[in-house]
């Protein structure tokens, strides 16, 4: 179950992974791998994990990494996690 985020929680989202990443907004879009295009490491992965459950005040299971490679991954995951709160 997919549940789509509003345009300003995905731009919210895409500057938190801006920011971890230390990339400029333009460089990263929906489909672009953080780890092979953007050189993300594991722990840049829990970063951003970090940074998404104080944003959204959800929890997010590590198990999501897996998924959470772009930001379409990112933007699923706490889309759910949001819904799940709800």
């Amino acid at each position: 179950m997919t549940t789509a985020i509003d345009t300003d929680s995905q731009a919210r989202i895409k500057e938190i992974v801006c920011d971890v990443l230390e990339l400029e907004e333009d460089e990263v879009t929906d489909s672009s791998l953080f780890k092979e295009d953007h050189g993300a490491d594991s722990l840049r992965a829990i970063e951003i994990l970090a940074g998404l459950e104080k944003e959204f005040k959800v929890t997010i299971e590590q198990s999501e990494l897996e998924r959470m490679v772009n930001l379409d991954g990112v933007y699923a995951v706490v889309g759910e996690a949001v819904a799940a709160q709800k």
